[in-house]
């Protein structure tokens, strides 16, 4: 069984190191994902020897807090509330912070800077009472901050130190060697000894102690603030959700929560408004905006029968839906989780940073108690040693270690969801990077996958008139080349004439009478059967056709052949340009298709492929792909995720193409929501700058330590005199954290591979919405959003009509294929307490 938890405490890489160490120490726990960034953890366990109450307890007894989550909130950093309760709560700390900061500055620094000072606390002779005033500055800020000490103790008590123990032990002891000077100034000022109230003077660090907390409380939230911003594209996603919908219930129309949709209800959706779950047309048609789910940027016509997408916006028509996915099951609750998961997941790569987060902090600990000791036996004095210990303590980040992969993963998979790509895993984005070799599936994947008309020849007879014989006789077949044919002429708007006496000829064909004259449609084989001869150029046409993979269909009229026309499986628009772009990358590209050599061969040309494997059956295909790999190639199977299914599990990444309605392929690797190769293309392109960024995060925060620690514990002191002061490393050890995160940051500016321009006359354009009737209504006594809104819902109660209401000017735009009369629209506008002055 598979379970998330939400973990509460965790604040560096060895907090979560630590807690998956706790948690996979528990019998019958099998796998533990811990996200630092989400606060999450899921934990595969086999339940006849684990419950969820035991990991509860091990997390608890690690020092964290842990409870098992309910699964109906999507786990979101930028979306949890506590979040922005923290960042609030962090603002008033460093508000607070920095006011007794900057005044505890003026006190410890001002006699440097030549500042004057209150004549209480000037002087030697009144030492003692600066040192307490400082001390009394420096407790707010210790007050305010005391999170990082009673998290620190507890996890040194634990024997598990993590980033809260480095800075407890640091700034804690500043302070209490502070305190210490401040009684030894208090028993010399007594004893008249003003050498040594000197020498504690400028050894209270008291400023050092509210200075730490202060810059790491300052990093915190600036890393906090950023963090926030890798979430943001399933924060978008969440957005698309509608909150209610319109459903029919006992004849009325009723608005719900969309909660309480259930499946098989009735949806009302018009024109401006989201779908709210995923369902089939039953009543109606609209064009429904699909870019946020499939990336597709022309709007889509939906008819009677459709399948819809919830989160997809009607921009024109009126339709009646039934559910069919509510909840979880939708498509974009579907892309959420997926999402939410491959940022969850870790990379291959992420071990090397968890191993070395699991053992930093106590060996920075170590270091900095060695370093105290060595110079002491050097025979510094102990403010000195305590200083360079000290400086060890806060400068050594643990942070920037840990943040360094799963916050690049998390923008990379959030921007892939952006971009219609989806990560099933962090693994599946890390072993994408180091793939050599496609294996492109042909159907459905370079080509359209349903046959289109590509040739059309007539002889003796107009183009229209053949196109019109066409769609008559073919109007009434069912067979995927007559749907092609029928789709071609419609799309040329010929008449259709009436057709009877139809007959299907299996195996051969199609006839009728169009207006009297019989006529037959179908292959060479109807020809002959029925005594009808070919021309010679129309023998050699489609013997010419068929030899480029494609169908040949003859058309004849009153027994005289009139034309014939070429079906095939063609290309996608983007195909040959990805196919080019994969090659650009240095990958080798394979066609595999179960077609026959000449088909394949004539797809291969048209893509530029030269590696061609043909008439494979589906069981065979994983055969190809392992194969490849015995070869020493790193193979990404892209298919459509049904058939390919055996090659994508083998391939060692796979990529499922034209997955639609239905993201959670179980066989795939990475989900490409369009049915676009060049998605493939970006998919690698992104892989590969992530993992950069990975390489940069992790090279910067080993870089940092290892040259931070050695200066902190005064490597460059005895040959320069060159110190490290525990400020400015508190101020670097936060920087570097936020180094991290804002680098990572840089893969959401990722612009995705230019997409070749579609001709028109290729390709079926959609008939743009400004072809509807349109009528603008002047509006007057709207004087706000409610009055926008009665309007609206008002005038909505026209089927089939979409409305756009403009407050500032006064208007109300209607778009349909039919518009009510201008009384009707009066009437309804001021039943809703509104004056209509004119229309245009």
């Amino acid at each position: 069984m598979k379970q998330r938890f939400r973990v509460g405490g965790m604040s560096c890489a060895a907090c979560s190191a630590h807690v998956e160490k706790s948690v996979s120490a528990v019998p019958g726990v099998s796998e533990v994902q811990v996200n630092l960034l989400a606060g999450s953890m899921a934990v595969q366990y086999d339940e006849t020897v684990c419950d969820a109450q035991k990991i509860i307890h091990a997390v608890e007894s690690g020092g964290y807090t842990a409870a098992a989550d309910d699964g109906k909130q999507q786990a979101a950093p930028v979306q949890d509330p506590k979040a922005n309760d923290e960042l609030r709560e962090m603002k008033t700390r460093i508000v607070v912070s920095a006011v007794f900061l900057i005044i505890l500055m003026v006190f410890s620094m001002g006699p440097m800077l030549g500042l004057p000072l209150p004549a209480f606390v000037s002087g030697t002779e009144n030492a003692f009472a600066l040192a307490l005033v400082q001390f009394l500055l420096t407790l707010p800020i210790v007050f305010i901050n005391r999170k990082y000490y009673i998290n620190g103790f507890k996890t040194l008590l634990h024997r598990a130190p993590t980033m809260d123990a480095l800075i407890a032990v640091g700034s804690g002891a500043a302070l209490v060697y502070g305190v210490y000077a401040l009684f030894q100034i208090g028993y010399a000022c007594a004893a008249g000894d003003m050498h040594t109230v000197h020498t504690y003077a400028h050894d209270l660090y008291f400023e050092s102690a509210g200075m730490i907390l202060t810059l790491v409380t300052l990093g915190k939230f600036f890393e906090a603030r950023a963090k926030r911003k890798t979430g943001e594209a399933i924060a978008a996603l969440m957005d698309l959700r509608p909150q209610t919908a319109n459903v029919l219930r006992g004849g009325q129309e009723v608005s719900v929560p969309i909660e309480e949709v259930c499946v098989g209800d009735l949806v009302v959706v018009r024109g401006g408004q989201s779908v709210p779950v995923d369902g089939e047309i039953t009543e109606g048609n609209a064009f429904l905006d699909e870019s946020a789910i499939t990336g597709e940027s022309m709007p889509v016509e939906k008819h009677t029968g459709d399948a819809v997408i919830g989160a997809t916006v009607s921009k024109s028509g009126y339709f009646v839906m039934k559910a069919a996915r509510v909840g979880d099951d939708t498509t974009l609750s579907q892309i959420i989780r997926l999402v939410e998961e491959a940022g969850a997941s870790k990379a291959p790569i992420a071990k090397l940073a968890d191993k070395v987060a699991g053992v930093f902090v106590p060996v920075v600990m170590g270091i900095a108690l060695l370093t105290a000791i060595v110079w002491l036996m050097y025979g510094e004095t102990p403010s000195f040693a305590l200083t360079r210990a000290i400086a060890v303590l806060v400068i050594s980040c643990p942070c920037a270690l840990g943040l360094a992969t799963p916050v690049a993963i998390m923008v990379g998979t959030g921007v892939g969801a952006k971009n219609g790509v989806l990560f099933q895993s962090a693994e599946a984005l890390e072993n994408l990077h180091n793939v050599n070799s496609v294996i492109l599936d042909k159907t459905g994947t370079v080509t359209q996958g349903r046959p289109v008309v590509t040739d059309v020849k007539s002889f003796g007879v107009e183009p229209d008139d053949l196109l019109s014989l066409a769609l008559s006789i073919e109007a009434k077949s069912d067979h995927p080349l007559a749907d092609a044919v029928v789709r071609y002429a419609r799309e040329r708007r010929v008449r259709e004439r009436t057709a009877t006496d139809f007959e299907m000829v299996e195996g051969q064909g199609v006839r009728a009478r169009i207006d009297g004259v019989p006529c037959m449609a179908g292959n060479r084989r109807m020809l002959l059967a029925n005594g009808l001869a070919l021309s010679r150029s129309a023998q050699q046409m489609g013997e010419a056709l068929a030899a480029a993979g494609k169908t040949p269909l003859y058309f004849a009229a009153n027994r005289q052949v009139v034309g014939i026309f070429a079906v095939a499986d063609v290309l996608k628009p983007t195909s040959r340009a990805a196919v080019e772009a994969l090659q650009r990358l240095n990958i080798e590209v394979t066609l595999l298709t179960g077609d026959n050599q000449a088909t394949a061969r004539s797809i291969a040309g048209e893509l530029g492929v030269r590696d061609v494997v043909a008439e494979v059956l589906p069981q065979d295909k994983e055969r190809v792909v392992r194969e490849k790999q015995e070869q020493g190639r790193k193979v990404a199977m892209i298919g459509d995720g049904i058939n390919d299914a055996p090659a994508l599990a083998r391939a060692d990444v796979g990529i499922a193409i034209g997955a639609g309605t239905d993201v959670a392929i179980s066989s795939a690797d990475v989900v490409l929501m369009k049915s676009d190769l060049m998605d493939a293309v970006d998919a690698i392109r992104l892989s590969r700058r992530t993992m950069r960024n990975i390489r940069q995060n992790l090279f910067w925060a080993f870089f940092y330590n290892c040259i931070g620690i050695p200066i902190a514990a005064g490597v460059l002191w005895l040959p320069l005199h060159i110190g490290l002061s525990p400020m400015i490393g508190a101020a670097a050890m936060s920087l570097s954290s936020v180094c991290v995160v804002s680098n990572a940051l840089r893969l959401k500016f990722f612009q995705s591979t230019p997409k070749p321009a579609v001709e028109p006359d290729q390709y079926f354009v959609l008939p743009k919405e400004e072809a509807k009737m349109k009528k603008v209504i002047k509006i007057e006594g709207m004087m706000c959003e409610h009055c926008v809104a009665h309007v609206k819902k008002a005038l909505e109660v026209f089927p089939g009509v979409a409305v756009e209401v403009d407050l500032k000017s006064g208007t109300a735009t209607l778009q349909g294929d039919v518009i009510p009369d201008e009384a009707k629209l009066t009437e309804a506008v001021e039943q809703a307490g509104y004056k209509v002055v004119g229309f245009a």
